[in-house]
């Protein structure tokens, strides 16, 4: 297992921001992960976080999950507060603006977002809320 694969968390943005991603963009069987970097709902200080993504038509959908838990995760409350965000895909790095996916865009993601990570649909199982799709659109 290489070291991209064994890392996540707090170990993984260390290595992919020392490494300028070259390290911990691609994870486990090829999957892409990203940095997610927001502004505190209630400190306004910066938090990253590395989540999964896939591209779409040049925007970033990633998806606030926390593994099916009955609540948002933080990265999630605090971009609906804040959605002025940082992200870093690899070696680039970009200013973008989130927002949740509704509708029938929602569903297109959802469908894309199972075939790269099919965890998704366990997790929505095990959770009331409808998980959040998440659309980072780069600021050009």
């Amino acid at each position: 297992m290489s070291e991209s694969e064994t890392l996540f968390g707090d170990a993984h943005v260390r290595r992919y921001q020392e490494t300028g991603g070259e390290v911990g963009h691609i994870w486990r069987r090829g999957t892409k992960v990203l940095l997610l970097t927001t502004n505190g709902r209630k400190t306004g200080n910066a938090t990253t976080t590395p989540l999964i993504y896939e591209a779409d038509d040049g925007r970033y959908v990633v998806v606030a999950s926390k593994g099916g838990a009955p609540q948002h995760p933080g990265w999630y409350r605090n971009l609906l507060a804040h959605p002025d965000v940082e992200v870093q895909v690899g070696t680039a790095k970009m200013k973008a603006r989130a927002r949740t996916a509704t509708g029938e865009e929602r569903a297109r993601l959802w469908k894309t977002a199972l075939q790269f990570w099919p965890p998704y649909a366990d997790y929505q199982k095990k959770t009331e809320r409808e998980i959040p799709v998440v659309v980072l659109d780069p600021i050009r």
